[in-house]
């Protein structure tokens, strides 16, 4: 796989390994394994190299939204929680690298249609 910059290349990858990660953490924490639950996180990660113009707009905001929805549930008892809190932070931390970071957003230029 060809990158345009290392640096965005590398935050990329750092991205997609962290949502297939998050989703094994979370259950390893819950105790419950679900399959489905893990091919839609693999099928996220591997959006992060589709590299069509606005994937990385999709991408953050899927991200964010898990954040937001998750966000009173997890402070609700933040002493227990705090691991939830820190995905939270790291989610939104990653949605915001996709939209402002420059050797990201690099990568999300190509057109949707070949004409």
């Amino acid at each position: 796989m060809t990158f345009k910059n290392k640096t965005g290349g590398t935050l990329i990858v750092v991205m997609a390994v962290y949502v297939v990660a998050k989703c094994l953490l979370n259950m390893a924490l819950s105790g419950h394994i679900s399959v489905t639950t893990l091919v839609i996180a693999i099928l996220e990660a591997a959006a992060f190299f589709l590299w069509r113009r606005y994937v990385n707009y999709a991408l953050a905001g899927l991200l964010a939204l898990i954040a937001i929805i998750y966000f009173p549930q997890n402070i609700a008892d933040i002493g227990s929680n705090w691991i939830y809190l820190l995905e939270g932070a790291a989610d939104i931390c990653c949605a915001a690298l996709l939209c402002f970071h420059k050797d990201v957003g690099e990568h999300y230029i190509k057109p949707w249609n070949n004409n």
